[in-house]
């Protein structure tokens, strides 16, 4: 079903706002001395924006090709009406939500998202920092059941650039709390926190545009200003290389799988959590935050010892 209306380049639109605000921010953060930026990472992000730009050129079309031949199985014929848009705007926020959530879960698609968390900064440039082969890589399958249902593919792209241009200005440590909006909306806190590498924030706030999914879902975690966030990935990078920050986990699954010894080790590296080997030997965010948890219960536990 055709829109009733015409649907501008959402994205391409927002650049000269995102442009500016990057600009503000930084003036910001050069007279306050709140937030940090570096020359040579916001570069990176910049490239890496850029490269994803190019990318959704060169093979974007698979994804949306994708759509519209899933298209013609719907189950139902959902015109533009506005509660249909309603439905839309919370169906697409709750696929990006699992399509987020499985992207840190799963390391075939956490080799397309690390890309995003690649930064040790956190900044307005660091939602620009994004993949290479997000279509590639399949992160788009997640949107599908919505266009099976009926939502016309149109309407799904839509709310999911909306979803993307929303998410730019939560990437800030200009930002404080934003009182009861905290509740409802993904905001600059929480988004944070899901950016953070402490291991009491690890694997939480998965949101796009509402927070709600994290709070009903069980992955909610609200920021803790006695723990300073840390930003970037577990096994920093150490470089600003765009290709290696573009490949670098897919080469490190390469590597993996060809010295893998079963089928079992080669399922592991490629779909296992991130971190997942054989023996256990290597860092995963659930052994991360289990051996957190014991720190904090030893240390509570000589506390009261010690009263």
């Amino acid at each position: 079903m055709e829109p009733p209306f015409e649907i501008p380049p959402i994205i391409t639109y927002a650049v000269p706002a995102f442009v500016a605000l990057i600009i503000i921010e930084m003036i910001y953060v050069r007279v306050t001395r709140k937030g940090r930026y570096q020359f040579e990472d916001a570069a990176t992000s910049l490239a890496m924006g850029l490269g994803n730009q190019v990318s959704k050129v060169l093979v974007g079309g698979l994804a949306v090709a994708a759509y519209y031949w899933v298209y013609q199985f719907r189950v139902f014929d959902l015109g533009w009406t506005w509660p249909v848009l309603v439905a839309c705007f919370f169906a697409e926020d709750l696929a990006y939500y699992w399509m987020h959530r499985i992207s840190h879960e799963r390391r075939w698609f956490w080799a397309s998202h690390v890309i995003h968390h690649s930064s040790q900064h956190y900044n307005l440039t660091t939602a620009l920092r994004q993949t290479w082969t997000g279509v590639l890589g399949l992160s788009f399958i997640f949107w599908l059941p919505l266009v099976y249902i009926g939502f016309p593919p149109e309407m799904v792209l839509m709310f999911s650039a909306i979803s993307l241009v929303y998410q730019f200005w939560i990437h800030t440590e200009a930002i404080d709390r934003l009182g009861p909006l905290e509740w409802v909306l993904n905001t600059p806190s929480h988004h944070r926190v899901h950016h953070a590498i402490n291991p009491r924030y690890l694997d939480a706030n998965y949101a796009g545009v509402l927070i709600i999914w994290d709070r009903l879902f069980g992955t909610f975690i609200p920021e803790d200003d006695k723990d300073q966030i840390r930003y970037g990935i577990i096994s920093q990078l150490g470089t600003f290389n765009p290709f290696r920050v573009a490949f670098h986990e897919w080469a490190g699954i390469w590597r993996d799988v060809t010295h893998a010894k079963s089928v079992r080790e080669v399922w592991g590296y490629m779909f296992g959590p991130p971190g997942w080997s054989p023996d256990g030997s290597r860092k995963t965010s659930a052994s991360l935050k289990a051996a957190w948890a014991a720190r904090q219960r030893d240390a509570n536990a000589a506390a009261v010892a010690a009263e």
